[in-house]
């Protein structure tokens, strides 16, 4: 098991290292505000429901820069392994000053994800896979044709206890790479990466949110040029268990 966590750590280590090393390319720096609500409602003891609302705006809430929700089906296999599929749907504000069109991308996706630990450390892996629809705008008119491309993201994510009392807050380091597919897909098939580092705090035995610093590096669709976004978030997460909640 150790080993193959130090293997999981290099391979995103050296990931990084690339990306960084693509900074020498037409790079546009700004600033994202990101909050969201993320939660899995059980039926029974296995089957439950995933649900997620996601707002992300440009600076400090000053303008918008997408809205986002998605909803699937689970599958727990285990305490420490589930499986999901589902749809979401995404409207992105237009990137183009002075442009009023949305751009709405229909998504569905199917998801794998492993818990485990390593000694007090707290370990999370999401391998997900979305085939995305997204329409296209020309001179911000919606043209009616769609750009499709099929999304392979893996998750890495470790908690980390600090303090000795639980209710104290954790903290959490996570990295997730996006890779893309599809004849549509020329320039840019790394998307994007994202790292994350920030705070875990439970506020009840239910609900419990991270806050912290990301930053994402993206690949524009013409491969040369690149936006690194300092982005602050606040993602809250809420668990049921409807058998629990009768006792």
């Amino acid at each position: 098991m150790k080993t193959y966590i130090r293997l999981l750590v290099f391979f995103q280590l050296i990931t990084l290292a690339g990306f960084g090393q693509a900074t020498q390319k037409k790079i546009t720096h700004n600033t994202l505000s990101w909050i969201s609500i993320n939660s899995n409602i059980y039926i029974d003891k296995h089957w439950f429901i995933m649900a997620d609302v996601h707002l992300r705006e440009n600076d400090f809430f000053s303008s918008n820069s997408f809205l986002f929700g998605r909803v699937g089906l689970g599958y727990q296999i285990d305490d420490n392994l589930s499986v999901v599929a589902g749809y979401g749907n995404l409207l992105a504000a237009p990137a183009q000053p002075g442009w009023t069109t949305r751009s709405d991308e229909n998504r569905i996706f199917q998801q794998l994800q492993l818990s485990s630990s390593c000694k007090k450390i707290k370990i999370l892996q999401r391998l997900r896979n979305e085939q995305r629809w997204q329409s296209i705008v020309s001179n911000d008119q919606n043209t009616g044709k769609n750009k499709f491309s099929n999304r392979v993201r893996y998750l890495l994510s470790f908690t980390v206890p600090v303090f000795k009392n639980p209710k104290l807050p954790q903290l959490v380091l996570a990295d997730e790479c996006m890779l893309q597919f599809g004849k549509d897909i020329v320039y840019n098939t790394f998307d994007q990466n994202r790292l994350f580092f920030g705070i875990k705090q439970k506020i009840s035995s239910s609900l419990s949110f991270d806050a912290g610093y990301m930053s994402i590096f993206q690949q524009k669709s013409n491969g040369i040029n690149y936006s690194q976004s300092d982005t602050y978030r606040l993602f809250f997460y809420y668990t049921l268990h409807r058998e629990k909640e009768k006792k």
